[in-house]
Order: structure tokens, then sequence, then C-alpha cells
């Protein structure tokens, strides 16, 4: 009987301590670097003036449209990513696993800011619509849209490096 007490106990606390949940295991990753694939110039609608330069990243692949800027933890103010697709569409973002808050800056075919969606906030799930028919978009850290009084309207051009 003293045995099978003891065996009881061992067999209840292996169950407890089996059953433990183990913490989860956090994995860090190397953080991604900007690549500069060329750069951007945006001009005022109405003076052809310049209101900001950036540096660019490109994303046209499938796979680097559908991952962005995701799993970045910072960018530079002079640095964006601009969206190339082969049509002219809808277009609708989020921002799962991106850690920026961007402003996003839908482009026309023609190159002309035809909507925005500014401040949209990290590891927001929500659908950031363009609005209207658009073929490229530009993200940038969030807020600079207001600094550079960007409006519907602006010309950009940009070459590739």
């Amino acid at each position: 009987m003293k045995y099978l007490k003891l065996g009881a106990r061992l067999l209840l606390a292996l169950l407890v301590f089996s059953c433990k949940e183990e913490p989860k295991k956090v994995i860090k990753t190397a953080p991604i670097a900007f690549t500069k694939e060329g750069e951007l110039t945006v001009y005022k609608a109405e003076t052809d003036s310049v209101r900001t330069r950036f540096d660019i990243e490109i994303a046209e692949t499938d796979y680097e449209t559908q991952t962005g800027l995701m799993y970045r933890t910072s960018m530079g103010e002079k640095e964006a990513m601009l969206f190339i697709f082969p049509d002219v569409a809808m277009h609708s973002f989020y921002m799962k696993n991106t850690e920026i808050a961007l402003d996003l800056v839908f482009i026309d075919e023609q190159l002309r800011i035809a909507s925005f969606q500014q401040n949209a906030l990290p590891l927001d799930e929500t659908g950031l619509s363009s609005q209207v028919p658009v073929q490229y978009v530009l993200e940038i850290n969030a807020g600079l849209v207001e600094k550079w009084q960007m409006e519907i309207g602006d010309r950009l051009e940009f070459v590739r490096q």
C-alpha cells in the first residue's frame, strides 16, 4: 500500500509538471536593411517646384509587394518604398507585421498623387484603400505628407539606379 501511494504521488507530480506550458520563445531576426534602388522627387502641382526628394526601395514582384515594409523596425526620413503594379486598379494595403507608422501615397498612372491614407497604425490589419484606381503606392514615415504639404495632383518622378 505504501508503494502504491508513493507511485500515485509520483504519477501526479509527473502529470502536473509535464502539462506546464513552455514559455513562448521570441525569435530575433536580423534587421532588414533599406536598399536604395532609386530616387523619387515630389513636385508641387501648381508651381512644379520641388516639395521633397526620397531615396526609394522598389517593390514590384509579387513577393515584394506582398511583404513591403513588414518586419522592419525603422526607416529614415528621406527613405521610402515605391510599389509598382502592372495594372491600374483599386489597391488596398494593411499594416500586418509592419512596425512603423506610415503615410501611404496613392499615385495614378500619370505619376500624380490621387489619394492618401495618413498615419497608418503599426500592426493594424484594417484595409487601407486607394479609393480610386492607381498604379503606384509610396510608403513614407507617418507625418511626412503633412510635413511636406503634399496634395492631390502633385507630380512625382522617379529614376532607378
